[in-house]
């Protein structure tokens, strides 16, 4: 019997054990000579697919997308595992459609790190931390301009302000969490998650208009779907103050950027973090570049801390792979309503 073929697209694994445990599983490995970090362009990947490729293995790049296409091009395809949490860059309909298992890796170092990296970005913006920085740099000292918010409630009277959260699933609910000794009013949006959810977290549930109106601070934390894309548009900045802020840690698509520019340009809104873009790398020319201190800008690294990151998804895509290529379903399905379909085709049927 041949070795199952897995192709590692998008290698992050920069100390190759991975790549020697699938080895010595069984498996054929290719790896591309992609670097994730730095890819600039779009690119297709199909025509390193073998017509006999069980594995697809790598992270979200929405400039390397999985098609139906790419998919369609070994009949053997078993699995696209994903390194990250995020599948947005696999047609999943597809996939669904194909009998193919899309696996990804929500470990805590990644999403918990998201729900930390958005603290940091409420934390800068309302504390004002980049102004007083270079405030202080360009030879100056205190200004009134410099004058940052006070998050939570006194016992002078001040109630202190509102964090809004649209997406309690993992990420929302652990900024919750960490919101919580802040005194602040904690309010959400999601009509996917039960009321137990809230309650647990301490978390008042309300409808998308009134958070966007009540809101301090809106923070993203959504899913990137059919539904939520352009969630943030002109309409939804208008309803939000003047004095509030805008973070995006969940994908860019779910933010309108030409909007997002025209209500940070007018003053319709006090500023904005975005980790996350429409188009990654974000272009040299985007008008989000001109905006200064009213927003605030990174290159898509919200979970990039040591020890962290995808360091720790990497055992966990690697055993998604292996298990797959027993015969076995493995943990972390992103598109389970596949399962009993791939089941049929490959349950039971080692290829190790």
């Amino acid at each position: 019997m041949s070795k199952p073929k897995v192709f590692i697209y998008t290698p992050v694994d920069q100390t190759g054990d991975s790549h020697r445990q699938l080895e010595a599983a069984g498996c054929d490995l290719k790896l591309s000579d992609v670097s994730w970090h730095t890819l600039d362009g779009d690119m297709s990947i199909i025509d390193d697919i073998e017509d006999d490729t069980a594995a697809l293995l790598g992270v979200a790049v929405r400039k390397i997308p999985i098609t139906r296409e790419v998919m369609l091009k070994s009949p053997d395809l078993r699995i696209v595992a994903k390194y990250t949490v995020g599948t947005d860059d696999v047609d999943i309909e597809a996939a669904t459609e194909l009998g193919i298992l899309v696996t990804h890796c929500p470990t805590e170092a990644n999403w918990s790190g998201v729900a930390e990296g958005a603290m940091a970005f409420m934390l800068a913006l309302l504390k004002k931390v980049r102004e007083r920085d270079q405030f202080v740099k360009d030879g100056n000292w205190r200004d009134e301009s410099l004058q940052g918010t006070f998050l939570g409630r006194r016992q002078d009277g001040y109630d202190g302000i509102t964090i809004g959260i649209i997406g309690l699933g993992r990420i929302g609910s652990r900024l919750a969490d960490l919101l919580a000794p802040w005194r602040v009013r904690v309010i959400a949006c999601d009509p996917y998650k039960g009321d137990q959810q809230f309650i647990h977290h301490d978390v008042e549930r309300v409808e998308l208009e009134e958070l966007l109106a009540a809101a301090d601070v809106v923070t993203l934390h959504t899913n990137l779907t059919q539904e939520t894309r352009g969630l943030m548009g002109a309409a939804e900045f208008a309803k939000m103050k003047e004095t509030a802020y805008l973070l995006n840690t969940s994908r860019g698509a779910v933010v309108d950027e030409n909007a997002l520019f025209d209500a940070l340009d007018k003053d319709q809104i006090a500023g904005a973090a975005i980790d996350v873009f429409e188009e990654e790398p974000l272009p040299k020319q985007s008008a989000l570049l001109g905006l200064g201190n009213k927003i605030l800008l990174s290159p898509h690294v919200i979970t990039f801390n040591v020890g962290a990151g995808l360091t720790t998804a990497i055992p966990w895509a690697t055993e998604h792979v292996i298990q797959a290529m027993n015969g076995e379903v493995p943990e972390h399905v992103y598109n389970e309503a596949v399962i009993d379909r791939w089941v049929e085709r490959f349950g039971g049927q080692k290829l190790l």
